[in-house]
């Protein structure tokens, strides 16, 4: 299933994070990709403090993966920032699969692993003539009935 929507501002980028929030849970993945500045931290961002987090998220860019824990959030999340990965066999190091048993991971820039999490909830983002982020959600099977109260 395939979803459209638009986001006309930063705010309104975080407040569809803050929403996605209240759906996901561990073992969840969501990948974000898009463009430099499209908002694929925003929307983590959102996503961060509606689960807890007080202050603002850092861009994992540098660390690669930025690791949240209750009680500094509800659930366990690890933000993975893919763009300074070369190879994908870097990938298997940081030790997503075993996180993922009871994490929710955002990734942000996964067409750096392309195949590697078929069951994820991709958004993909672009930035439109008007400033406004058009988001496209392919939505997985374990994510349909979730994704309807979105």
């Amino acid at each position: 299933m395939t979803s459209l929507s638009v986001l006309a501002d930063p705010a309104a980028t975080e407040a569809f994070g803050a929403r996605l929030a209240t759906l996901a849970r561990p073992g969840d993945v969501i990948t974000l990709a898009g463009p430099l500045g499209a908002g694929k931290t925003s929307i983590a961002r959102g996503l961060l403090s509606a689960l807890g987090l007080a202050g603002e998220a850092p861009s994992p860019s540098f660390a690669i993966v930025q690791p949240y824990a209750p009680p500094e959030v509800s659930v366990p999340v690890l933000h993975v920032d893919l763009y300074r990965i070369d190879d994908p066999a870097e990938i298997e190091e940081l030790g997503l699969d075993e996180a993922l048993a009871d994490s929710l991971l955002i990734i942000e820039w996964p067409e750096r692993a392309p195949g590697m999490w078929p069951d994820a909830l991709a958004l993909s983002l672009t930035i439109e003539p008007d400033g406004s982020r058009a988001l496209t959600a392919e939505v997985p099977a374990p994510w349909k009935a979730r994704w309807r109260q979105i």
